[in-house]
């Protein structure tokens, strides 16, 4: 019989911290309560979003413990910032030899960390195997193999050994790649249960204060390359939002990366003399959630923002032509809309004229994902499941 479970934990960029947020809390409820076994949870920050307002803030605000371990990996190329993560991590990993480790999302360190631990060797003196893994947001698929994270998804969920999946999408896709039944579970979303758990503090930010934003408005955020790295794409998009400002007070906190490329393709003067865009640094967690929550619309290309506009029935106009979470299409508020300016366009008027899409919250979407992630690795070590 286990007596404690060394669970290790990882998370690298802004939407792990807010998964990897539900896991720690269910940890120490888990512990709190005695249940046995206990468990020893080691967290990793890889240090692949090492700007404060991208990372230590969100630490902060969401009360995750400080992490026992900084790679302090920082950027670089899709290559060199996994290979940089999986050489540091090596040593990490087996001088800590935990029971599990646990991955969350499609980042570079999902893939990196997953990759080290699928190879690693404990020494035979310690008669050790190799941790249980364990991709937490599992099964999700754009099927755009052209997007970084879908590589990352699909080659995590082939090396984990667990998969714990948000929406039923996820268990299609699994079974359709031949997953066996005994590795799925369905648990829900992570990210909504702290979303849920921090609500209440959200709602007390002064945030709007601060801004001076209208009752009305919109929230935008741009960040993936497709959209942000390619001049005549980006350009396009900035001309859209100057025409949507017309319609609605827009709020774009921008993206690091974004922000370079604004500045690099001479859009940033076309921004701010466009009237009603208000322009800010990346936002803490507690006060974007504020702005969510009464936003009149979200323009976005993030996909957890997708998932919280869902929840939160707050109207989402989605500037990709796919989506890893159709969950926030067929029952939520998400509108799948691509990058064509006229779409965008009337997908706003739509809204803005009180025409935006039903929609109810998902399955197991509770606030008790984690819980039920922790219970369910109990049991497989408990069971000596453990490989």
């Amino acid at each position: 019989m286990h007596k404690e479970i060394r669970l290790m934990s990882i998370a690298g960029a802004r939407p792990n911290f807010m998964k990897l947020a539900a896991i720690a809390k269910a940890v120490e409820k888990h512990n709190v309560s005695n249940a046995t076994p206990l468990i020893r949870h080691i967290i990793v920050h890889t240090g692949q979003h090492y700007d404060e307002k991208m990372s230590k803030s969100f630490f902060e605000d969401l009360g995750i413990p400080k992490p026992d371990r900084n790679l302090g990996v920082g950027s670089g190329s899709h290559a060199a910032q996994t290979a940089e993560i999986m050489k540091r991590f090596e040593s990490v990993l087996l001088q800590e030899s935990p029971d599990v480790l646990l991955v969350v999302g499609d980042v570079n360190s999902t893939i990196a960390c997953t990759l080290v631990a699928s190879k690693i060797e404990y020494s035979r003196a310690a008669q050790r195997k190799r941790p249980l893994l364990v991709h937490v947001e599992a099964g999700l698929r754009s099927f755009d193999r052209d997007m970084p994270e879908e590589i990352n998804r699909i080659l995590t969920d082939a090396l984990s050994d667990l998969l714990f999946v948000t929406e039923q999408s996820g268990i299609d896709n699994l079974r359709r790649e031949g997953v066996l039944e005994n590795k799925i579970r369905f648990v829900g979303n992570v990210m909504i249960d702290t979303l849920i758990q921090h609500l209440e503090k959200a709602r007390q930010s002064d945030i709007k204060k601060r801004l001076g934003v209208p009752e009305r408005y919109g929230l935008v955020t741009l960040h993936r390359p497709s959209n942000v790295d390619q001049k005549e794409v980006l350009e396009s998009l900035v001309d859209c939002l100057v025409e949507v400002a017309k319609k609605i007070f827009l709020i774009f906190p921008v993206h690091p990366r974004t922000f370079k490329n604004i500045k690099e393709f001479s859009l940033l003067e076309r921004l701010q003399s466009a009237g009603h865009i208000l322009l800010t640094e990346p936002l803490g967690y507690l006060d974007f959630l504020n702005l969510i929550e009464t936003a009149t619309l979200m323009i976005t290309d993030s996909g957890g923002i997708q998932e919280e506009a869902t929840f939160l029935s707050v109207p989402c106009v989605t500037l990709r032509e796919n989506t890893e979470r159709p969950v926030t299409i067929t029952e939520g508020t998400n509108l799948l809309i691509g990058t064509n300016p006229e779409k965008i366009l009337k997908a706003v008027e739509e809204i803005l004229a009180g025409r935006g899409k039903e929609a109810k919250v998902p399955k197991y979407w509770d606030g008790k994902a984690g819980e039920r992630i922790v219970k369910v690795l109990c049991a497989t070590i408990r069971q000596g499941s453990s490989i």
